[in-house]
């Protein structure tokens, strides 16, 4: 079985057991999240929202809280002396799939 969330303007494909890490949530280590369910399959039958699907829930545990790697945003002007420089790193969460119900 497996179902299609959306959290954080995301996406994400998902089964039961699986750990992923998405846009930062706001709840503590150990909470349990529910998410909004687009699509879900049991292997025989598929079923798409409009624009989710009613009845279904998938419910998640929270990990761990944490940053991605830096990347560096480097602008630049040529002839103008105009350089600016920042470093960005991306707040992340993540969460263990428990359950999926249709």
């Amino acid at each position: 079985m497996f179902a299609i969330i959306e959290t954080g303007g995301k996406q994400y494909n998902v089964t039961e057991g699986d750990i992923i890490k998405v846009e930062k949530l706001s709840n503590a280590v150990g909470d349990k999240v529910k998410f909004e369910v687009l699509m879900i399959s049991d292997g025989k039958k598929l079923v798409a929202g409009t624009p989710t699907v009613k009845g279904a829930e998938v419910t998640a545990e929270v990990l761990s809280h944490g940053k991605g790697d830096k990347i560096v945003v480097f602008k630049y002007k040529p002839k103008k002396n105009e350089r600016k420089k920042q470093g960005h790193r991306q707040p992340w969460t993540e969460i263990k799939i428990e359950s999926i119900k249709m």
